[in-house]
């Protein structure tokens, strides 16, 4: 003999009343509310930042130095005034790391004809190798890692609202 569903009862659970909820796949989580942003991404950036550490290392490069020459990489020639703003770094702060990858042969600072107590900063092409080198390093080693996890349509996705969300505007991220 077959149960047939009592009007007011959901399919396959006798006493209940009322409309049914879609049932939750088995082994899965009851939804919860999603964390905001930021206390998802600072993890996570914390993460990255780590697992590139070993990478850095192995080309002999500072997380700062990095950054110099990934900035340098996408806008040429820069003061060390606009180049520290770029990077959220105090112009002072950077000055060490300018100085050795200068001795490294990695950048170059020249003075500004228009304003000679301004250097402009630019990439030698051993600096320019050395951010390509690590660069593909990081997105080799680790970012193909961490990845792994997500569905290729979703790292697709994933890396395109990175970059979109990266290139806003300072002044768009700000209420």
């Amino acid at each position: 003999m077959s149960a047939t569903p009592v009007p007011g009862e959901a399919a396959g659970r006798p006493g209940t009343s009322g409309p049914s909820k879609p049932a939750r796949p088995p082994g899965t989580a009851p939804e919860v509310p999603r964390r905001d942003l930021a206390a998802m991404v600072v993890p996570l950036a914390r993460a990255l930042v780590a697992a590139e550490e070993p990478v850095l290392r192995a080309h002999q490069v500072s997380m700062w130095g990095y950054v110099v020459l990934t900035a340098l990489a996408e806008q040429p020639v820069r003061t060390q005034t606009a180049l520290a703003q770029s990077i959220g770094a105090d112009k002072s702060r950077i000055i060490g790391v300018l100085d050795e990858l200068q001795e490294r042969g990695l950048i170059q600072r020249r003075p500004d004809p228009a304003d000679r107590r301004v250097h402009l900063l630019s990439l030698t092409e051993a600096g320019t190798r050395l951010r390509e080198s690590v660069r593909e390093a990081i997105q080799r080693q680790e970012e193909e890692r961490i990845l792994s996890v997500l569905p290729e349509a979703d790292r697709a996705a994933f890396i395109r609202a990175l970059r979109i969300l990266s290139e806003l505007p300072p002044a768009d991220m700000s209420g």
